[in-house]
């Protein structure tokens, strides 16, 4: 495992600060009207994919140059002038400074969140006669924007409109493989994988309520983690809500805790 340090925090930052932008890139192909937007500033991105959109925030706040009152000004004005709150997701190697700078700015903490990580090393999936795990089709997008939105929606019921709006988008979301798992022939879970200078971000895993306890989920990441090696990838990384049954899950996978990252929010 490499050490938890500044270099391994810009790999995982920026891997999923370039997932969060292509997803973003991708809504305004396919609904120019959202308004979705993105920039760069204090080596950090600044991202709006709608005033509710969880990936409405920055990336990356502090960890690629110092973080200033100049560089929060400008990102704040992103934010402000397109009618949202600023949200920054930020890593405690950002450093002291950079914390104080937000309280002294009026940020408070909304969300904690665990970033973690693993080598990549693929191993053969459970119960291979019952479950089969597949990279779909792109004409099977809204199918696996389903199984995501039952899935997720079972625990954060506020999230469904959003989910059930990026089937299309995922779909043309550049360097993102979608995959669904199969229990019998039925889709029960849903998973993406996106690719960033050899870091795998593994991200929106879910199971819909009734194929829970199958090794859906296993069978998943699995695949997924074969994927990563076969594209050159040395590093795995997932991001939880702290102390959450999808941070447990993910430590019985072998990924273990980079860094507990807050975010801080300041509205206009």
């Amino acid at each position: 495992m490499p050490f938890a340090d500044i270099a391994l925090a810009r790999r995982l930052e920026r891997a999923e600060g370039r997932a969060c932008v292509e997803f973003a890139e991708a809504r305004r192909r396919l609904f120019p009207e959202s308004g979705a937007e993105w920039t760069e500033c204090g080596g950090a991105y600044a991202v709006f994919d709608g005033v509710d959109s969880p990936i409405t925030q920055t990336f990356g706040l502090g960890i690629f140059e110092e973080l200033t009152a100049a560089t929060l000004v400008e990102m704040e004005r992103f934010f402000f002038e397109r009618g949202a709150a600023a949200n920054h997701e930020v890593s405690p190697l950002a450093g002291v400074g950079a914390l104080r700078l937000l309280c002294d700015r009026g940020y408070r903490p909304i969300e904690i969140s665990s970033v973690m990580c693993r080598p990549v090393e693929p191993r053969q999936s459970a119960d291979p006669d019952k479950i089969r795990v597949r990279a779909i089709e792109r004409e099977e997008a809204q199918l696996w924007a389903d199984v995501s939105a039952r899935g997720w929606t079972h625990e954060h019921p506020e999230l469904l409109d959003f989910l059930l709006s990026i089937g299309a988008i995922v779909a043309s979301r550049e360097r993102s493989v979608r995959f669904l798992a199969e229990y019998e022939g039925t889709p029960g879970a849903a998973g993406a994988l996106s690719i960033d200078n050899g870091v795998a971000l593994f991200a929106g895993a879910a199971t819909v309520p009734e194929l829970r306890r199958r090794g859906l989920q296993a069978a998943l990441l699995e695949e997924r983690m074969r994927h990563a090696h076969e594209h050159g990838c040395d590093l795995a990384m997932m991001v939880a809500e702290a102390g959450s049954e999808s941070q447990r899950n993910a430590e019985r996978k072998g990924f273990r805790i980079a860094y507990t990252r807050v975010k801080w929010q300041k509205a206009d």
